[in-house]
């Protein structure tokens, strides 16, 4: 978490911009169809994120300016393997003109 004590992500959505998110078909079980599209006949990816500036149809700016996932609870497993503060998680920021978080202690 930051000083401030919130969630860095809910300001940022860096991760959500700068990957094909791709998983294994079935896991696409409870998203709605139309936030994956498929790759192939085994891999389906979410929505927004195979193109060359990626930018999942999940992730939405809401008035207040924090980002949210709207599928959260259903997203998929290579998006709950992006951590605060991790590999992927800074070169996606520094990507976007963010700075780098500390990764969280565990």
């Amino acid at each position: 978490m930051s000083e401030t004590g919130t969630n860095p992500c809910l300001a940022c959505g860096a991760c959500c911009m700068s990957y094909r998110v791709s998983f294994y078909w079935a896991e696409a079980d409870g998203l709605p169809p139309a936030m994956t599209e498929q790759v192939t006949p085994h891999i389906a990816c979410m929505a927004g994120t195979n193109a060359s500036q990626p930018r999942c149809a999940a992730l939405r700016t809401g008035s207040d300016g924090a980002v949210l996932c709207t599928v959260y609870a259903q997203r998929p497993s290579p998006c709950s393997e992006v951590e605060i503060g991790d590999e992927k998680c800074n070169k996606a920021r520094l990507r976007h003109g963010l700075g780098a978080l500390a990764a969280l202690a565990v």
